[in-house]
């Protein structure tokens, strides 16, 4: 699924850490939101991606992604994008639906001998007459 780049909306930023001069002067970092509602995605997708349990969706849907990796602002923009693009591609495709299946004879037959087993332990526990 492709995303429209005139839906993600991208900033660029100073970049936080370690860099001296070029961090203190240079806006390298990338900031990148993209709106889940008002995209183009099926709206499949979109309930999907929202239920996600990621930090980076807040609670309006919107996706935050900050990229200050690399040096260069287009390195940085390339790795934001390729970020959101992993994040919609994982719920591209929908979850199989589960077949519900039965326990096999064999197995209800080991179940009960074990509790068979564990009553007669536990009744051997009692207070002998």
């Amino acid at each position: 699924m492709q995303i429209k780049e005139s839906e993600v909306e991208v900033t660029a930023i100073r970049a936080q850490g370690a860099g001296g001069q070029n961090v203190n002067k240079v806006s390298s970092a990338i900031h990148l939101r993209f709106d889940i509602w008002a995209s183009s995605l099926p709206e499949g997708m979109k309930e999907r991606l929202l239920c996600l349990a990621d930090h980076r969706i807040t609670q309006e849907g919107v996706v935050v992604i900050k990229s200050q990796e690399h040096r260069s602002q287009d390195m940085n923009r390339i790795e934001a994008f390729a970020r959101l693009h992993d994040l919609v591609q994982s719920v591209a495709k929908p979850p199989k639906n589960r077949k519900p299946t039965k326990p096999t004879y064999a197995s209800k037959l080991r179940r009960l001998e074990s509790k068979k087993k564990n009553s007669a332990i536990k009744s051997n526990r009692g207070r002998v007459l």
